[in-house]
């Protein structure tokens, strides 16, 4: 597990040297007379970084005189919200890879047309560099389960879906293939629903939303510290939140079975108190799992209830909008219907963009939120399941070559920043060369 979470098989570094050619190459073009008349100011495509760095979000290159290239604004994204990094997990193959990130729009000149990867002559070498990076890389867990892991775009900045090949590969080789989308279900499953299976053609049969009861009393009220104690009034308060989960789950024509992953701190009455309203209220099942402690033995039952679930056939699965939807009605409508906002604000700028992405013929793409991940709304501090609250749209960006829009919400950041104490502080090699503190 250390090997997945540090470099794995290098796919992050292949992913950003593909992304910063591209961008070495829209500023060398420039230098070079500019043949395509990109207007410096007008260039969007930012560089990227695998490492959270607060600093390099907004920066000014080529200082030092004329010899280093015309000075402009630019910044970092971190790789995960790269749009190659979406079009490595969206593509279907290499062709497909390349074409898409051909289509990827980089700048626009003075008349505001725009200049894609395809006329800069860099879709080829990029694709290069993501030759052996396409490959899913096949791992197993403990107990000899093989698993695929293959891309990473995070879904409270990106599409947060693991990559088309990898899942399309998993189904041709197992009877049921389960896929994570990460965060909560309002925005990892809402993207797996609304992005990757309506450009993948994918039909889910079932749905899992994981629950722990440390979560549901934290959105009752409960301070960090206080997690291990018993508190069945906060459990009771902040499960509004994974009612609210299962009913958006459901809004996709998926049935849902809730797992609770089991923490050592839990007792007996709280899972109870779960396990109850679940059943009577939101009229779903949840299952107690103990695969952390008891392996694959302590979520059989979970299996077999997705198994269930499954062979019910009971799954109707469709998007919760359609293509033909403008823009900004697909932003309402994530907004309304699954973060149960009365509105957005947008702003300025981002309706204008929005209307041009449209008049350009990108108006039938889904939208992918860049929201917190810490609560429905764009406020971080705004738990349970708030209603009435309004989520601003402060910018939009176009990700033509992965066939998406982004929304970007409130003040969330595509590049984030350290904590006061890294984890990175904690690391180091033994004198045996093993890696601790990682976790």
């Amino acid at each position: 597990m250390e090997a997945i979470n540090l470099h794995f098989t290098g796919d992050f570094h292949a992913i950003t040297s593909a992304h910063n050619l591209l961008a070495a190459l829209v500023d060398n073009h420039v230098y070079w007379g500019n043949a395509l008349g990109i207007d410096t100011r007008r260039i969007v495509w930012r560089r990227v970084l695998d490492m959270n760095d607060r600093a390099l979000r907004s920066i000014v290159n080529g200082l030092g005189g004329a010899g280093n290239g015309y000075s402009r604004e630019d910044g970092f994204d971190i790789t995960v919200a790269s749009e190659v990094m979406a079009c490595f997990c969206l593509a279907d193959d290499l062709a497909d890879l390349e074409a898409r990130l051909a289509r990827i729009v980089v700048a626009y000149t003075r008349e505001k047309k725009p200049v894609t990867a395809g006329q800069l002559n860099a879709a080829g070498a990029m694709t290069a560099l993501l030759k052996d990076a396409i490959k899913p890389n096949l791992v197993q867990t403990i107990e000899g389960s093989p698993a695929f892991i293959h891309g990473g775009p995070f879904a409270n900045i990106a599409h947060g879906c693991n990559s088309v090949i990898a899942t399309r590969a998993a189904l041709k080789l197992g009877d049921y293939v389960v896929t994570e989308a990460g965060f909560g279900a309002d925005l990892g499953a809402e993207k797996f629903f609304d992005i990757k299976c309506r450009k993948a053609g994918l039909k889910p049969a079932a749905a899992v939303i994981v629950a722990t009861v440390r979560a549901l009393k934290m959105n009752g009220g409960v301070a960090k510290a206080d997690l291990a104690r018993e508190n069945i009034d906060a459990l009771r308060a902040g499960i509004v939140n994974l009612g609210r989960h299962v009913e958006n789950v459901r809004a996709f024509g998926v049935p849902v079975v809730v797992a609770i992953n089991h923490f050592t701190t839990d007792t007996a009455a709280e899972h109870q108190l779960i396990a109850d309203i679940c059943r009577d209220e939101f009229g779903v099942e949840a299952v107690q799992c103990r695969h952390w402690a008891d392996g694959a033995a302590g979520a059989e039952e979970l299996a077999r209830k997705v198994v269930a679930l499954c062979e019910g056939g009971t799954a109707h699965f469709q998007p919760i909008y359609p293509d033909s939807l403008s823009l900004e009605g697909k932003i309402l409508s994530i907004a309304t219907r699954i973060y149960r906002a009365d509105d957005i604000a947008v702003a300025p700028k981002a309706a204008a963009d929005l209307k041009a992405f449209e008049a350009a013929g990108y108006g039938h793409l889904p939208v992918c939120m860049a929201k917190t991940q810490y609560s429905f709304s764009a406020d971080p501090t705004l738990l349970g399941a708030p209603t009435g609250h309004t989520i601003p749209v402060r910018e939009v960006r176009l990700s033509a070559g992965a066939g998406f829009v982004v929304a970007i919400c409130g003040d969330i950041m595509t590049m984030p920043g350290l904590p006061k104490l890294p984890a990175a502080e904690a690391i180091h090699v033994s004198a045996d060369g093993l890696i601790e503190g990682l976790f």
